[in-house]
């Protein structure tokens, strides 16, 4: 079956990824793809350190966090258009979402300072279950099961997109306070970031040595987004779970 024809496991990804390059030598491969995630979580790891030490030295690192994730925004939405261009804008991504990371744990750090270190573990047990998970079938990735969890990301993105909007006009969601709904609201998120790894593992799965070697980019960039956003959310409701409770 053409690849062109296949759906894609992940909801960063669309079908028009597949319109170019079929003919290319080399394909895409998993340790393609582990290195390029492995260098762009250092990347990543060096910026968020870097500007941890700005926090500390008493610079407002909001602005890194606004800058990274309207950045990182814009560079998602021109590699859906132009896929050709993923060599050198998932990259310029990496860096966005580093600046986003930094300022965003920097803050947790200064008020919380184990809190980083702790979602950081959490995102890589959970990583590393969700593979065992998939590896040994005891979760099978249906057609049903990417549905469910393609509607439940797409629920839950456009919920915050709704909140950030009215956050301008002054109405707080719900989302942001530290009720129980809130909590609620967020392990719900960090359930569905675990199982959206399910389908980036289908999706390198099924592509691997078929798709070319230019898709890597687009692999890695997928892969990527679902961690940060598993990091995201277990970072969050240790906050909230810290503040309620202390």
């Amino acid at each position: 079956m053409s690849i062109r024809n296949s759906r894609t496991s992940n909801p960063i990804f669309n079908d028009y990824f597949w319109d170019d390059g079929r003919d290319s030598s080399k394909k895409m491969t998993v340790f393609g793809i582990f290195i390029k995630s492995f260098l762009g979580i250092l990347v990543i790891a060096a910026i968020t350190t870097y500007i941890w030490k700005l926090s500390t030295e008493g610079w407002d690192t909001g602005w890194f966090t606004l800058g990274g994730m309207l950045g990182a925004a814009i560079i998602s939405i021109i590699i859906s258009f132009r896929t050709q261009w993923a060599g050198f804008l998932v990259p310029l991504y990496i860096i966005a979402k580093g600046f986003f990371l930094g300022g965003f744990s920097a803050y947790a750090h200064k008020h919380f300072p184990e809190l980083p270190y702790q979602a950081i573990g959490v995102t890589i047990i959970t990583f590393f279950v969700m593979l065992l998970l998939y590896q040994t079938r005891i979760i099978v990735v249906t057609k049903q099961v990417r549905s469910v969890i393609i509607t439940a990301t797409v629920s839950i993105m456009v919920v915050y997109l709704v909140s950030w909007i009215l956050g301008f006009f002054g109405i707080r969601s719900f989302i942001w306070g530290i009720s129980w709904w809130a909590i609620g609201f967020n392990v719900i998120a960090a359930l569905v970031a675990s199982f959206a790894l399910l389908l980036d593992f289908d999706y390198i799965e099924r592509y691997k040595n078929r798709a070319p070697k230019q898709k890597e980019w687009l692999a890695t960039w997928g892969l990527l987004a679902t961690l940060i956003w598993l990091y995201v959310e277990a970072l969050r409701l240790l906050q909230k779970f810290a503040i309620k409770f202390r």
